[in-house]
């Protein structure tokens, strides 16, 4: 559905996307995940055409973005992370001046924006000025905007940020509702909503892609070396002695010191090792009751804070690595894709 190759953006200095390349197929949900400043919005702007790329290109369903951009952009719809909504016009004024911007024929505009409002959630907001909707209700009416056209492909760029909980569920499950009819590319720094919504997950970092699965996918993928943890009725020395015998036990350390009369300790095993029968043989064997045993598994957290780690600082004279704001105002307010 949208092919991305070796795609590049520099400002000066600064290179805010990375010779990045990706494939989003059609039908799913994907996750557009990274810290502030990573190049999430930069590379979503580029595959709206919003921005033009310094090398690489963005394909989307046969349709070069830079050479073919309008009939590329018929089949995209973006709601950037700030709704593009003029707040003196009514939801409908804005949704029909909306629909004219995309050349939705004349005679189905009327029922495009019913049936956008009505998925949305906004069917009875019509006729209310958009400056007296709260946030949330703003998101959705930039969202219905996005809808309209019935496009093949719809971008969010942290559709809910600024959201209260009960918004932000509420969101969720429209996106959910929006992703069997549309595939949906969504960006965002907040992991619980990437991975209750998305079949598929990229993370980027300092503009390039460091890992593209599915939520399971990425936890296998990262996992290495297994952590068991242990509580056991008995003396330390004498339970790691046991223990590092077992085959697969690489090390047994000592944690924080547990209940009396009791060993609290962590055992690193080998990749696809799963130790914990053995430990029990052999700990029941030398009489030494295990009262607690945890394997620990690697949280998506875990794999999106090892993923995004700080690069080191570069030499001075070629500045930062981050995403720059260079996207003039009226850009960001008054354009409409």
């Amino acid at each position: 559905m949208i092919e991305v190759t070796n795609l590049t953006k520099r400002y000066g200095d600064q290179t805010a996307v990375d010779h990045l390349s990706f494939r989003v197929e059609k039908g799913q949900i994907y996750g557009f995940l990274g810290p502030n400043g990573a190049g999430k919005s930069t590379t979503m702007n580029i595959i709206t055409g919003y921005l033009a790329a310094t090398e690489g290109t963005v394909v989307i369903d046969g349709k070069d973005i830079q050479k073919e951009p309008e009939e590329a952009k018929k089949k995209v719809g973006y709601l950037p992370e700030i709704p593009p909504l003029y707040m003196d016009m009514t939801v409908e004024e804005y949704l029909l001046f909306a629909s004219e911007l995309k050349k939705v024929p004349k005679k189905d505009r009327k029922e495009q924006m019913q049936k956008a409002m009505e998925l949305t959630g906004i069917a009875d907001k019509g006729r209310r000025l958009i400056k007296n909707l709260s946030k949330g209700y703003r998101q959705r009416v930039g969202l219905a905007q996005a809808i309209l056209g019935d496009p093949e492909v719809l971008i969010l760029d942290e559709p809910s940020v600024g959201l209260d909980p009960k918004q932000i569920i509420e969101m969720r499950e429209l996106i959910r509702k929006l992703g069997e009819n549309h595939t949906v590319i969504l960006s965002s720094h907040i992991l619980s909503e990437v991975s209750a919504i998305c079949d598929h997950i990229m993370i980027i970092a300092h503009g390039k892609l460091v890992a593209s699965d599915s939520p399971e996918g990425l936890q296998k993928l990262m996992e290495g070396s297994r952590e068991l943890e242990l509580t056991v009725k008995g003396a330390y020395e004498s339970i790691r002695t046991i223990l590092e015998k077992i085959d697969g036990v690489e090390t047994a350390e000592q944690e924080s010191s547990g209940e009396k009369g009791c060993a609290k300790l962590k055992l690193t095993c080998r990749e696809d090792e799963d130790v914990r029968e053995a430990v029990f043989y052999a700990l029941a064997e030398a009489k030494l009751p295990i009262l607690e045993m945890t394997l620990r598994r690697r949280s998506l957290e875990d794999i999106f804070l090892e993923l995004t780690e700080p690069e080191e600082p570069e030499k001075e004279g070629t500045g930062e690595q981050s995403e720059p704001d260079m996207v003039s105002e009226n850009e960001k307010e008054g354009e409409v894709q």
